[in-house]
């Protein structure tokens, strides 16, 4: 098969070819944008899942949705060593852009706003010439958004942002990757001016994505944030649209699976939207001709397995210190043992923190600091009390395979 025809795009964040199975959160989107542009209540929204399974792939096409409907929006990808101010004000500046207001004098003063919301960050006795302006040229508005409590500063911030979206009867969206990894500060004053804004009814509407605990997240912060958001699980592609992933991207390079190829694809991949981009691209590189076979899939198998262990395991592992390796292997031999006495693992293969002491002979309050860096570096999560669970599917495996 020709290679530069080759359809499959297994890139971090990067749109596959087909976007199968996931119409219905598109489709509820458009409609939480047309609600809320109407004046009508609607929640912001969190999507949440493992690596992998397309998140950040879904909140950029959500993106494109809200740009389709005219929204103004801006996109922050959180990170646990910066603080919201400066991203969130960058963004807020690029979806008043994208509003293209009519009114320069009130545009100017919404950049102002937002220009000193960024400003607030700087460090006491910073000069003017070396103060934060994100390319805005208005000057900073003194007395709005700057007075250091960021849930006020984020409140006003957003009501005269909204305002101006509201006079064209539009909204604003801001999009925020790795939502999990805002300071606990932030997250706090983020879901209370979500929640006050959305009582104001202006339309402003946050969209998250994250790993499978930013609702826990969210709710420690503010217990009312779980019904502040539309929380959407990301999870594997169901057969049938794992397929179409594979099969639709072929046929407009006239090409075909053959039934026993696609059995065995899912079979290797598991619906997992990563998986299937980089297992499709290997396989139609080493296929000599349509239709693909199984035997072609069982040649370019390896190739596969060696790019994910190397780009998409293997760069998360290499992150992990001595002592973190160890607890993630002890938690890979606990969900194999588990498996092999026939006991049932839950969906996330999660393992009890005790038992991980216990497999490797060290009290628990000795295995914390492993743990706890192991979290923030999103390696692994804790989906309830005393359990965890690899942020990553597969990982289990590839730590009993590779290391």
């Amino acid at each position: 098969m020709d290679p530069i025809t080759n359809p499959y795009a297994p890139g971090a964040g990067q749109r596959p070819p087909e976007l199968a199975g996931r119409e219905e959160q598109l489709q509820t989107f458009d409609v939480v944008l047309a609600r809320v542009a109407a004046g009508r209540p609607d929640r912001s929204l969190v999507l949440t899942g493992l690596r992998g399974v397309g998140k950040t792939v879904l909140l950029n096409q959500l993106r494109s949705a809200a740009v389709r409907a005219r929204w103004g929006t801006g996109k922050i990808e959180a990170r646990p060593d910066q603080r919201l101010r400066r991203p969130l004000a960058s963004a807020l500046h690029q979806a008043v852009r994208e509003l293209g207001h009519s009114q320069a004098e009130e545009v100017e003063h919404v950049l102002g706003v937002i220009k000193s919301f960024g400003q607030r960050d700087s460090a006491p006795g910073t000069k003017l010439r070396e103060m934060w302006t994100g390319g805005i040229d208005a000057p900073a508005i003194k007395g709005r958004a700057d007075s250091g409590d960021i849930e006020i500063d984020l409140v006003e911030l957003l009501t005269d942002v909204g305002g101006l979206a509201a006079d064209l009867g539009r909204g604003v969206a801001v999009f925020i990757d790795e939502m999990q990894d805002l300071g606990p500060d932030d997250i706090s004053a983020l879901c209370a001016a979500c929640h006050e804004i959305s009582q104001s009814g202006l339309p402003v509407i946050v969209v998250g994505a994250g790993l499978p605990h930013l609702p826990a997240v969210l709710s420690a912060s503010k217990s009312y944030s779980e019904r502040l958001f539309r929380y959407v699980r990301i999870d594997r592609l169901p057969r049938e649209a794992a397929d179409r992933a594979l099969t639709s991207p072929a046929e407009l390079e006239g090409a075909a699976f053959e039934q026993e190829a696609l059995d065995r694809l899912y079979a290797a991949t598991g619906g997992y939207p990563y998986f299937i981009q980089a297992y499709g691209k290997s396989v139609w590189d080493k296929a000599p001709r349509s239709p693909i076979t199984p035997d072609d899939v069982t040649v370019a198998a390896p190739d596969a397995e060696s790019e994910l262990a190397v780009g998409f395991f293997g760069s998360r592992f290499e992150r992990a210190t001595p002592g973190e390796r160890e607890y993630l292997r002890a938690m890979a031999d606990l969900a194999a043992d588990t498996a092999a006495k026939g006991e049932e693992l839950d969906d996330i293969e999660s393992v009890a923190t005790a038992e991980v002491a216990s497999h490797l002979g060290k009290k628990p309050q000795s295995l914390s600091p492993a743990r706890d860096a192991l979290l923030k570096k999103g390696l692994i999560y804790s989906g309830e009390r005393g359990r965890i669970a690899f942020t990553v599917p597969h990982f289990g495996r590839y730590l009993r395979e590779q290391t």
